[in-house]
């Protein structure tokens, strides 16, 4: 059983966000952008409030209207309740299900923030005395690894770690079918339970003794009885411990950070082999893995990629948390990547696809042009509205032309000649500057102030212009030219110069660049492709050169 789909509303920095999971879930972004926030919600769902957590500090913004809805819809719950042990909870699930593949579990503040929904086919299950037990041993077992979590409280035996449910799970399959430990049981209960086992009988001779005491202070006692169950396997691991001999045999929690998240992992994927050799018994798990590079070392990193998209592979499902680019370059099947950005104070996902990832490495990761895997050409633009607008009217009407990467260059021409320069550099290598005849650069209409820098630029770099690789738009912002349509969210999508220089009376400026980003986001997902040429016929050329001079 895994997650189809996510829904959460005003939770922390998350006011509203609705997207659609695979096996394989990658949340991309920069420091304090709310992927944590992300994974803590799915926590907040599965287990309710922690211990002393108050729900107001959860809340968006921390305003008590805000209430709090984290919804995950499940597909294979058929599959889910036939892996249920307990006969009593599965017929529970069963009837609940009433023959549905589907069903949607939810957390609500507005209702009862101790209890979850059950909704099948549309409609909320009536619970009923004892499911909400029933519905925790249905789900997929949630585990959640935290950048501030040690291997103590993730891989130490104990009923209630990772590493004790998994380690259950395999001795319960081996031992059910070992001779020896049915032998070693039926002599336990021969020596304990037996009526005419000799110890049996000395603990019946004490329990006898005991009752007569007893019975003088509580008259109504009338027998004292002692037993003694026979042992699981748990008893025996009580005292479990892994050492790791790397030339040194210590215990594991002797070892560095690097390894003991290793072995963990390692845990993990054996964990999955065993269960794939011995047709997937027992429950799903849902792993949740908060940085999951952290410590480890690129090559590493790619190897434990692999090893968490294995787990992925048959039920379980795998969700991590990234700033590193090796998790993001290489495509598998199944694979989805979530770009996570902030914009004022909340949090936004975006499900991606192969012509975002250059943007995802080298803006949301800090990456360089080395990161971008040799384009079929560069356009470098002057800001964020520009990026954001084009990359999303090429991801909707142009996908089969010449992959090209777009960057920003700050509003700042002397970024631009930078920019130029570090493709440049990027490619020594190859002994050639193979882009210097390619890359497109399209900027706004310079003001007063920069167009004696502008003048330069192209004085020290005449093939530009004479290439035809120079684009400039009309206006000092891209917003001038866009359509003028009228909007309900905002206005009209087109601005004149009046409306960006405007500023409120304490001197703040109306359209900011927050503004202006959401803007391009909203015309580059809404601008029909007529529009776009026409309107935004210079932005159209230079994207037509782009394609043209590409590789």
């Amino acid at each position: 059983m895994k997650i189809t789909r996510v829904k959460i509303e005003n939770f922390r920095s998350i006011k509203n966000t609705e997207f659609e999971t695979t096996d394989f879930n990658i949340a991309v972004g920069q420091n304090n952008c709310g992927k944590t926030n992300f994974f803590e919600s799915i926590q907040f769902l599965f287990n309710g409030l922690s211990r002393g957590q108050i729900v107001s500090e959860l809340k968006h913004k921390r305003q008590n209207g805000n209430e709090i809805l984290v919804e995950l819809e499940f597909s294979g719950a058929q599959q889910g309740a036939s892996n249920m042990q307990n006969q009593t909870n599965k017929t529970k699930i069963l009837k609940a299900l009433n023959g549905s593949d589907t069903v949607i579990v939810s957390r609500c503040t507005a209702v009862d923030v101790k209890k979850r929904k059950f909704i099948v086919n549309g409609e909320e299950v009536d619970p009923g005395t004892g499911f909400d037990k029933a519905l925790n041993d249905f789900l997929p077992k949630f585990e959640y690894v935290t950048t501030k979590q040690y291997y103590d409280a993730v891989a130490k035996y104990s009923k209630t770690t990772p590493m004790g449910i998994m380690l259950s799970g395999v001795l319960s399959a081996i031992l059910q079918e070992n001779v020896q430990y049915q032998e070693f049981q039926q002599k336990f209960r021969e020596l304990f339970e037996d009526d005419n086992s000799e110890i049996k009988i000395e603990f019946d001779n004490v329990g006898d003794k005991v009752q007569t005491y007893l019975e003088k202070q509580f008259p109504d006692c009338t027998k004292v009885k002692f037993e003694v169950t026979a042992p699981v396997f748990d008893d025996f691991l009580k005292n479990f411990e892994t050492t790791i001999d790397d030339g040194v045999e210590t215990t594991a929690e002797e070892k560095g950070d690097g390894m003991q998240r290793a072995l963990m992992l390692a845990i993990i994927q054996a964990y999955a082999d065993f269960r794939k050799s011995n047709d997937d018994m027992g429950k799903s798990f849902l792993f949740f893995i908060d940085e999951a590079e952290l410590h480890l070392h690129p090559t590493a990193q790619r190897k434990l990629k692999d090893v968490l998209y294995t787990l992925s592979n048959e039920n379980d499902q795998v969700f991590i948390n990234t700033h590193s680019s090796v998790f993001v370059v290489d495509n598998f099947e199944n694979q989805s990547i979530l770009k996570v950005e902030k914009s004022e104070g909340q949090t936004e996902f975006e499900l991606t696809n192969e012509l975002d990832k250059p943007y995802v490495v080298f803006e949301l990761l800090g990456g360089s042009p080395g990161d971008l895997l040799l384009p079929q050409n560069f356009l470098i633009v002057e800001g964020q509205s520009e990026l954001e607008l084009l990359t999303r009217v090429i991801k909707r009407f142009y996908e089969d032309k010449p992959k090209i990467q777009i960057i920003k260059a700050n509003g700042d021409i002397d970024q631009v000649e930078r920019t130029i320069n570090s493709i440049e550099k990027a490619f020594i290598p190859l002994n050639s500057s193979i882009y210097g005849n390619k890359t497109i650069i399209l900027i706004d209409e310079p003001s007063e102030q920069t167009a004696g820098g502008v003048k330069q630029f192209l004085n020290n770099y005449k093939s530009l212009k004479r290439n035809g690789q120079f684009f400039q738009l009309v206006g000092r912002d891209i917003e001038q030219s866009y359509p003028n349509q009228k909007c309900t969210v905002y206005g009209n999508w087109k601005k004149n110069q009046e409306d960006l220089d405007a500023v409120q009376e304490n001197g703040n400026r109306i359209i900011t660049g927050t503004k202006k980003k959401q803007l391009a986001k909203h015309v580059g997902q809404n601008i029909t492709k007529e529009q776009f040429e026409n309107d935004l016929r210079i932005c159209y050329e230079a994207l037509q050169k782009c394609w043209e001079l590409s590789y």
